[in-house]
Parts: C-alpha cells; structure tokens; sequence
C-alpha cells in the first residue's frame, strides 16, 4: 500500500464519530471548520451545537444582530473570525443565494475563508480533488518526508501544499483528507506520538533519523508584548454599572468592557486616581478598592494581559447604566466574564 492507502485504511478503522462528519451540507461543514481554526474539537463541540441550533441555516446567521453571535462565541477567543462568520454568511446570502460556491476559487472569493477552509469544503461537501494542509497535516508530512523547511515560512507553505497534492488520493478525497487530518491528531501527534503503533513507521525519515520530535520546523514565534489593564468596575446603589464597547481594529473588536485605562506598568490606587479624574465618561466616585491584589495574566497569541480590577462606588446615579443582572446579557471577554461570575454584588 502506498501512503495514501494507508492513510485511508487507518482512517475507516479509528475515525472520530463527530457531527460535521455526517453531512455534505457546505454550511455546518464551514461552520465546524471556522469554530475548530485554533481550537481544539472537545472545546469546540459545544459551541458547535450551540450555533446549530441557534442557527439553523446559514439565512438565520447572516440575520442574526452581531451582539448575538459575538455572545455565542464568548470562550472561544480570535473574536475577529465571529465577525468574518457573520459576514461570510451576510455574502453567502446577498451574493449567492444562500447557497455555498461548489468550486475551491468560488469558496476562497468568501470573506474570511482561505486556502485550508476552502480545500476542505470543496473535498468534503463536493468531492473537488483539493488537499488540505492544517497544522495535523503539516506535521505527518514533514516528519514521514522528513521535511525540515519552516511550515510558516512562505516557502514552506507552497512546499506542503504542493507535497500535498502529489500524495492525495484523488479518487476519495474526501475521507483522505479528514482521514490525514485525523491522523495527525491522534496518531501523529505533537507531543508522544504512537510510532510504535504507527502503519507508517516502516518508512517514516523522522522515526529513522530520531527527528520525531524536532519536526516539523517553525520559524521564530513574534515577540510577546506586555500589556496593563486597569477596568473600572463602577457600581451605584441601584446596582447598576457601566459597560463600553470596544472600537477599532485592537483585540475584542465590538465586545463590551468596563472603562478601560490602559498603563504602562502595574499601577497603585494614588497612581491611578489622577488617570480616572482624566476619564470624561467616569464620574464622582466615593470610594476606590483594588478587586485582586494579582494581577491577572490573561495570555494572547502575541500578548500577556496584566488586568487588575478597580471597584468605583458612587453615590452619583448612573442613568446610562446597565443593571448588574443584566450585564450577563452583553458580549464580553471571557476574562471579564470570568470576573462577572465571581464578584458578589
């Protein structure tokens, strides 16, 4: 047996049993694939579900106010692929009735979709002979070819899509293609692989040459950035608060927030008060409590987030306020959602 019939008869012995894998619809298929882009599928089943059911068809989607698929999302992280979701679906619609294009070109022209999502929906849905190439397919490539070219690299990427295409079973790309991917998730993994196990193994270059854990290559990761968030968490006697929303091209476009002061390292109550007098949108406040003495390390691709949480009580009514209940309603992060769940009004 050749690589790919290898593939394929691994597969239809050890194949997941996952929703998207029971249907050729092209929306639940694209649906799956943006939820599981850098999420892993037991995180991402929920969600999953979750918009199936809110979102039946791809017409209930582009329908939907923003606010309510951005809440749905709220967990899941890389917020910016939640709006390019609903715009997808938005284009869907008005450009092409509501029906997903059949060819890999057609799908890619889709606002937010690109070389993997497209190869994927074409294979799955209408059987185009299109390889997919993620991060599980990069990894049993480079490590059977024993291929050392950075996979991030511009020369890698055409490299792997190329090697790809070459090796692929055309005649069932379908399962080829999720049966690669599958088995570079369980198989082939990133950490402990199964090489004793593997029906690769005997001509595997990596497992000769010791190379497993040393393929495949990246080239290296952008530097992180230190950031400080100080949140204003304003509470009046009526319970009520005051949540803004987040504008501009920055992390959590169009989720809310409290009012954010942003330093340039941890700051002390006597550093802060000045830097709120500034703040048009806040107003008199009585009393000024630090929420955790630690800041809170919430860590992003290129980020590290030290947040530290300020109570602001106020005898001052705040008429656009939210009422504490109801912020529940709103968008958020999930590091201020995990917030809202613990602070007891």
């Amino acid at each position: 047996m050749n690589f790919a019939q290898k593939i394929l008869t691994w597969y239809l012995e050890h194949q997941r049993d996952l929703p998207w894998r029971q249907t050729r619809e092209p929306y639940k298929v694209w649906l799956s694939e943006i939820i599981l882009q850098q999420t892993r599928v037991a995180q991402g089943m929920p969600y999953y579900y979750k918009f199936v059911e809110a979102f039946p068809t791809v017409y209930d989607l582009a329908n939907a106010p923003e606010e309510q698929v951005l809440k749905l999302w709220q967990g899941l992280g890389y917020y910016s692929r939640a709006r390019n979701l609903h715009a997808t679906a938005k284009m869907v619609v008005e450009d092409f009735h509501g029906e997903f294009p059949k060819t890999y070109k057609g799908l890619k022209s889709l606002k937010g979709i690109g070389d993997y999502t497209a190869s994927a929906i074409a294979s799955f849905c209408f059987d185009v002979p299109e390889p997919v190439v993620d991060g599980n397919v990069y990894r049993v490539l480079s490590r059977y070819f024993g291929v050392d070219i950075p996979i991030n690299s511009t020369q890698g990427i055409k490299y792997f899509k190329k090697l790809a295409r070459v090796v692929m079973d055309v005649g069932n790309i379908r399962d080829y293609n999720q049966g690669i991917m599958e088995f570079g998730a369980i198989q082939c993994a990133p950490k402990k692989p199964s090489c004793l196990l593997c029906p690769l193994q005997e001509s595997c270059v990596a497992l000769k040459e010791n190379k497993v854990d040393t393929l495949p290559v990246k080239q290296n990761k952008t530097r992180v950035r230190n950031r400080y968030f100080n949140y204003l968490v304003l509470l009046d006697e009526n319970e009520s608060t005051v949540l803004e929303q987040r504008k501009g091209k920055g992390i959590w476009q169009n989720l809310y927030q409290f009012p954010l002061i942003e330093s340039e390292k941890r700051l002390q109550a006597e550093e802060l008060r000045p830097l709120i007098k500034e703040k048009e949108d806040v107003p008199v406040f009585d009393a000024l409590s630090l929420y955790n003495n630690e800041p809170i390390v919430h860590k992003l691709s290129h980020q590290h987030l030290y947040t530290q949480f300020w109570i602001l009580k106020t005898s001052h009514i705040l008429e656009e306020g939210t009422q504490w209940n109801e912020i529940d309603n709103f968008p958020v992060p999930v590091l201020i959602a995990d917030f809202i769940k613990t602070l007891k009004i």
